[in-house]
């Protein structure tokens, strides 16, 4: 018997369950939707002075939008939009009664096919374009629910944006045990893809590597496949010199984790280069970082597997 989204139906475990989730590929999950706000130049320098991005293709009279604000101009704010079709919810809901009452973001996939520029009003379509089979993940196990929205401008496609969950039931974790200090988690590892691998090959070999645009000659960091200040696609890297020092701060007190002692400082580092990075400074107490602090790069190894780029405050490291 086939399953019909809409329709009133007993909660269902393994088989069962895939072909009714299963059943709601392909269903809308938003039709023909409007962005509350036409392409504007005040949303594109607001992005811009957030991300730091000083492209002059993104301001002035010939302005363009930058391509990765393309799922900004579809959001529905704290009101959200009008017009719900339910499909998306119902198949939530049924992942909630299946017992996956978890959901984290894992990543999205963006096609840019027309620039949008300020004036542009948008509408947009998304489906429900796949679920997975069921997953055993590190967070627990569930499935992998892809929605993809297609943004227009009249009847030009402008991009595809694809956007991925998963739901989930949380696996048992160790925090709700009494935590064994001798049996500490390892530290969870750094996400390692494409655009990245680079930063992360030269960590192992102990060298901190800074993307530079071949064309501009523009520092970068963290790892992008283009430049943000002219759009080149073409780079090559410079080794740092590991000097650098403490920009902002802040100190870490919740969430705990058992892999992590808290409070602990979160730094945001200046190189000498110029470029900033996220990193720990060691060998001083969180309540002793300051802004304004000279530090120096160290690589530090974590449960023999893991290598990552620490700071050492220079008085300290001296």
């Amino acid at each position: 018997m086939s399953y019909e989204p809409g329709a009133s139906h007993e909660v269902a475990t393994g088989d069962a369950l895939e072909a009714r989730l299963k059943a709601y590929e392909g269903e809308p999950a938003a039709v023909a939707r409007a962005g509350k706000d036409a392409v504007n130049a005040p949303m594109i320098r607001h992005w811009c002075e957030a991300m730091g991005d000083t492209n002059p293709a993104y301001s002035g009279p010939d302005a363009m939008a930058p391509p990765t604000m393309l799922q900004a101009w579809t959001m529905g704010g704290l009101s959200g939009h009008s017009g719900r079709t339910h499909a998306y919810d119902e198949l939530l809901g049924l992942l909630d009664e299946a017992g996956c009452t978890s959901v984290v973001a894992t990543d999205c996939e963006q096609e840019y096919l027309r620039p949008l520029r300020p004036g542009d009003e948008i509408t947009f379509d998304s489906v429900i374009e796949s679920v997975s089979e069921r997953k055993t993940t590190k967070l627990g196990t569930g499935y992998f629910v892809t929605t993809r929205t297609d943004i227009h401008v009249g009847t030009d496609l402008a991009g595809t944006h694809r956007f991925r969950i998963l739901k989930y039931t949380p696996g048992r974790r160790a925090e709700q045990q009494q935590p064994d200090r001798r049996q500490r988690p390892p530290r969870p590892r750094p996400v390692v893809n494409r655009d990245n691998a680079g930063f992360w090959e030269g960590v192992r070999r102990r060298s901190l590597l800074i993307q530079r645009c071949t064309d501009c000659g523009t520092l970068r960091h963290p790892w992008l496949p283009g430049c943000n200040a002219c759009g080149g696609l073409e780079w090559d890297t410079v080794e740092a010199s590991g000097e650098g020092t403490v920009y902002s701060y802040v100190v870490m007190h919740h969430p705990p984790f058992p892999a992590f002692d808290p409070p602990y400082a979160v730094v945001l580092v200046e190189l000498a280069e110029g470029v900033r990075m996220i990193s720990n400074v060691v060998g001083v107490p969180y309540d002793k970082v300051r802004i304004g602090m000279p530090v120096r790069l160290e690589f530090q190894v974590y449960d023999d597997e893991s290598v990552l780029p620490v700071f050492r405050a220079r008085e300290e490291a001296a």
